[in-house]
């Protein structure tokens, strides 16, 4: 299965509780920090969540 690259390039400070709720769930803790998920929808539903506070690639 595919996975993919999560990096927070944004902060989550003064961001929606709901915002800050899925950064946490995804692994997120400060500016820069990464994770690696397999690339499924519950994942790819997140990542829309919070698109313009993280850079996602994928991972072979």
């Amino acid at each position: 299965m595919a996975q993919v690259k999560i990096t927070l390039i944004r902060s989550v400070t003064h961001r929606l509780p709901a915002q800050r709720v899925i950064v946490k769930s995804l692994g997120l803790g400060r500016v820069n920090s990464s994770v690696i998920k397999p690339d499924n929808e519950a994942t790819r539903g997140a990542i829309f969540k919070i698109a313009h506070l993280v850079s996602v690639e994928e991972v072979k």
